[in-house]
């Protein structure tokens, strides 16, 4: 079959960390390929920054599902300058009505007996919700290390012998609160798993179909917590140098204005620059709506409806904030028993602290947000990284990250000079030692207006896939489950496609291997 001439086989439109990893299973492949992105510098929201003479991560550092992905070893990443430390305890949780830390460790055991010393009651409950729950999330996480398919989500069920599919048949129709009230009745415990769950897409955690938000436990026994030395931008950092090194071209500060077609297919792409590049393929990782109603020229008719259907999608608001702060003297939660700690082992600062709400709350904060309005209590998530990792911050200072969420992109009364950031800062004060704030020397705030400025996320909200395992065992919709569109040539990667958000890499694998499945 002979092949029009172009100037690159492959473009990949924006170098967050799926487009970067999309670019650069192609260029391995023998592709020519360009990698067009519009910030100054790759990686997206999974990048770091210099912040008052540190490192801080744009957003949390907790890389968790990204480890269970080949794409480290596939892409040698290592020999690009990844290595990662590992967080022991996973996580620590919170709520604001008993103010009672407990910790989570890889290990089920080590687990329910910090469990039984904080809230016993609930250690009958863990053991079943791990019986239950561990198998699910592996079998998720083995499902989303693949291309989606029928037969390949059937054949990891097979090696799985099974485990884990009645769980995920049942709990994908209920909601997330709904599948752990089956385990817990202290809303102590269910909280934080809510906040890591629902709260953290943006949704009530009362919402049917958002049931496998309640792994948010489980997923951290299924894998290990771990955070990139030298910040989560090593990740994108490691990435980039591997695609440089595969021959792929790099184009930063430049914006995509058009995507455009001939007949059936894909041509080229119109760039802010007033160029135009031909390819045989071109890869979206940015907003789908985007893609299809703001870039795309001379679209074919087969393609209207997939175009409509976007077009009447709403584009949702984001809901994430983040304070980023140098400090002096490190956060001591008096609310976390240090004998506890110091018998079971890990660190007690480093890991990512979730501090929830009631069930009830994080309902009602769904509701306000859609209002414009913050929760009174917030669900918070606060860690301190420069604590095992000694790059981040100069000799006796340290990086503080505390993100909120349910926090509106329309806040009422606006961003601009609002005390809201400093009411998150003071809440938390409210559970360390006293004397916590004077220690902060240097702080800032970034919200869902500052992430649309920064990041070109629209409205402040980067759409992540909300279908789970059985929509992309369906094949529905085509575009975010098997990545093709109904353009020939034309494909979508990133947060918005199967299996989703966060620093998980396996959208940009699969995407990437789909094309080359299908076109190379």
């Amino acid at each position: 079959m002979k092949h029009r001439q172009t100037d690159f086989d492959a473009v990949v439109i924006g170098a967050g960390h799926n487009g970067l990893i999309a670019a650069t299973y192609l260029a391995r492949h023998g592709a020519s390929t360009l990698l067009v992105e519009a910030r100054h510098m790759v990686g997206g929201t999974a990048a770091s920054e210099t912040f008052a003479g540190t490192v801080a991560n744009i957003c949390n550092c907790d890389h968790l599902t990204f480890r269970t992905t080949p794409v480290s070893d596939e892409l040698q990443l290592a020999a690009h300058g990844l290595d990662y430390i590992d967080v022991e305890p996973a996580q620590i949780n919170g709520d604001w009505s008993t103010q009672r830390f407990w910790p989570i460790y890889k290990d089920v055991e080590r687990t329910l007996e910090a469990l039984n010393r904080v809230h016993p009651t609930s250690v009958n409950g863990y053991r079943r919700y791990a019986r239950t729950m561990v198998p699910l999330a592996r079998l998720v996480l083995d499902a989303a290390a693949q291309p989606p398919s029928r037969g390949g989500f059937l054949a990891t069920v097979a090696r799985r012998g099974g485990r884990g599919l009645p769980a995920l048949l049942r709990y994908s129709r209920m909601s997330a609160a709904d599948v752990l009230r089956e385990f817990f009745d202290d809303d102590a415990v269910v909280g934080p798993a809510l906040v890591e769950g629902p709260v953290v897409w943006g949704v009530s955690p009362e919402t049917p179909g958002t049931g496998l938000g309640a792994m948010a436990y489980a997923l951290r026994h299924a894998s290990t917590v771990g955070r990139p030395r030298g910040g989560s931008g090593k990740v994108p950092e490691a990435i980039l140098s591997s695609y440089l090194g595969s021959g792929g071209v790099l184009r930063l500060n430049t914006r995509v204005v058009a995507i455009n077609c001939e007949r059936d297919h894909v041509s080229s792409i119109h760039m802010s620059d007033n160029t135009t590049v031909t390819a045989r393929v071109v890869v979206s990782a940015c907003s789908p709506h985007d893609t299809f109603v703001r870039w795309l020229r001379n679209a074919p008719a087969g393609a209207g409806k997939m175009i409509n259907r976007w077009r009447d999608m709403p584009v949702q608001d984001g809901y994430e904030s983040k304070i980023d702060a140098v400090i002096t003297d490190l956060p001591q939660l008096m609310g976390l028993d240090s004998d506890m700690m110091r018998e079971l082992g890990g660190d007690d600062v480093a890991p990512t602290t979730v501090v929830s709400p009631s069930s009830t709350e994080l309902h009602r904060g769904a509701q306000l947000l859609t209002n414009g309005q913050t929760m009174p209590r917030m669900a918070l998530l606060v860690n301190v990284p420069s604590t095992i990792d000694e790059t981040l911050a100069p000799p006796n200072k340290h990086v503080f990250s505390l993100e909120a969420l349910y926090t509106p992109y329309a806040l009422a009364g606006g961003w601009t000079n609002s005390s809201e950031p400093q009411r998150w800062l003071d809440q938390f004060a409210t559970l360390v030692q006293p004397g916590f704030l004077s220690s902060i020397e240097a702080w800032r705030a970034v919200t869902p207006v500052d992430y649309e400025n920064d990041f070109h996320l629209p409205r402040g909200h980067a759409t992540s896939f909300a279908g789970g395992p059985i929509a992309a065992f369906l094949g529905k919709p085509q575009e975010l489950t098997r990545y093709r569109t109904s353009i020939n040539g034309l494909y979508l990667t990133g947060a918005a496609t199967f299996p989703g958000a966060g620093v998980w890499g396996s959208s940009g694998r699969n995407a990437a291997l789909t094309v080359i499945r299908d076109v190379f």
